[in-house]
């Protein structure tokens, strides 16, 4: 999620002017001269220039020096001072800097994994679930709205964010937007009183931790034990339902050989699951709880798991399934984030795009399957309950980079849940009539642009 401004069509456009393409080693030695600046477009092999230095992408990137390599989605290629020879496009034949191509072993057609058959739990929330993001703690260009105006057919409401005083402190903050940075918030009795008012009328409302911003490693149980207590402040002082888990950029990362997802060793994700059933443990049956991952840190693991066999690999690949299933019986919506990802291989073994329903078709269709980790059929992450999946999407082309216009969305539901128009893509899950439903980032700009996200979409979702 991002909670600065995300750019429009035209910013995205000048955006990408400024990035630097190398052809040769004259126009090298001239990109070097240029100053870099960070491109919204998500791309790969694309090389760029900074301080004296060519880089090559080697994996996605996402507005992003490439001289930091610290991007969400990046790996770049240091290939020295500029004015020598271009970079190869391809990685050297000798040990490897990137994952290898090959796709995994073919998947079975059938779901690798038999779907439980015990009845969904009792959550309070409708079969099918309208989630949306609020901005209550930061001002951006779609506006402030007050928690007593967010209109009734949101389900569950994510207070966006809770963040940490430091990456390692593991204690969160959450503090309303100031009247100088968001003109028009209301008093912190009034927010608290609006939230009560929400939750007696049915709805979730959650505090959403991390973001783009708020980086959350809890490297050691002194850490832990900080984030269970300062989360359980927050629920408590403001009265909340649960906790929506956004951990993004370098929050969660694999230690080298830490290889199986079911018995993760690694202290960040170890204390982010011990730390979770604690709140679990401490409110009860009535917590909720949601998680937010990128499909970097869930599908991806399909064909990369960590840093891998050859230690070349980004060690954040598919992280957050340590934690999706050590939660599994605890959780009650996955929403992946189908938007700001690069193409992402699916269980037909092809890559699949932003930008329309086969997105996520595919990338849903695996959660609900199952699949096996790493392309290891002898290590499956199993499918998930139907009731447990919905899936994001941006509401409105200023909101994140996949945009997809609703008739698209919903023909993405319509295949998950009825299996028809499904498009060229072959569904392993069957048929999903407990589908629950879809998420978006964010309430604030889905406002902005009239409401089309909502409009479209919960009077869809109640007919289903």
């Amino acid at each position: 999620m991002r909670r600065s401004l995300l750019l429009a069509a035209s910013a995205l456009l000048a955006a990408s002017a400024s990035v630097v393409y190398i052809a040769s080693s004259a126009d090298a030695a001239a990109a070097c001269a240029a100053a870099w600046s960070p491109t919204a477009v998500y791309t790969k092999d694309m090389t760029a220039s900074q301080s004296g230095h060519n880089y090559t992408a080697k994996w996605w990137t996402q507005n992003e020096s490439p001289a930091t390599h610290s991007g969400q989605w990046d790996v770049w290629i240091d290939n020295g001072a500029c004015g020598g020879t271009t970079p190869p496009t391809t990685p050297p034949t000798t040990s490897p800097t990137t994952p290898p191509t090959t796709p995994p072993t073919t998947p079975p057609t059938t779901p690798p994994t038999t779907p439980p058959t015990t009845p969904p739990p009792v959550t309070g929330l409708p079969k099918h679930a309208l989630i949306g993001y609020l901005h209550a703690s930061f001002a951006n260009g779609s506006g402030y709205l007050r928690m007593a105006d967010v209109p009734a057919d949101w389900d569950i409401i994510n207070l966006a964010f809770g963040e940490p005083t430091s990456a390692t402190s593991g204690d969160i903050r959450f503090t309303l937007c100031p009247a100088t940075e968001c003109p028009g918030v209301e008093t912190e009795a009034e927010f608290i009183s609006a939230i009560k008012a929400k939750r007696t009328a049915g709805k979730k409302v959650l505090l959403s931790i991390g973001g783009a911003n708020g980086q959350v490693q809890l490297t050691t149980t002194a850490a832990r034990d900080k984030f269970v207590s300062s989360v359980s402040a927050i629920i408590d002082k403001y009265g909340l339902d649960g906790v929506d888990v956004d951990f993004e950029g370098h929050s969660l990362s694999l230690n080298t050989g830490d290889t199986d997802f079911k018995n993760p060793t690694t202290p960040v994700i170890v204390n982010l699951i011990a730390a979770l059933k604690s709140l679990k443990a401490r409110y009860g049956a009535g917590f909720v709880l949601t998680m937010a991952p990128e499909t970097f840190f869930v599908q991806l693991g399909y064909q990369y798991y960590g840093s891998g066999p050859w230690g070349g690999q980004d060690p954040r690949a598919g992280s957050y399934l340590p934690v999706i299933y050590a939660m599994r019986n605890d959780l009650t919506v996955l929403h992946v984030q189908d938007y700001n990802s690069g193409s992402i291989m699916g269980l037909d073994n092809q890559y699949h795009s932003m930008g329309g329903a086969d997105f996520h078709i595919a990338m849903t269709d695996m959660l609900l399957a199952g699949f096996p980790v790493a392309g290891n059929t002898a290590n499956m992450f199993p499918a998930l309950r139907e009731d447990q999946v919905a899936f994001g999407a941006p509401s409105s082309v200023s909101a994140g980079n996949g945009y997809v216009a609703p008739a698209g969305v919903q023909q993405a539901v319509n295949c998950l849940v009825k299996n028809s128009n499904c498009g060229g893509y072959t569904v392993r899950s069957g048929t999903n009539p407990n589908f629950r439903g879809l998420m978006t980032w964010s309430i604030n700009w889905d406002k902005f642009y009239g409401w089309e996200f909502r409009n479209s979409h919960e009077l869809f979702l109640n007919a289903l």
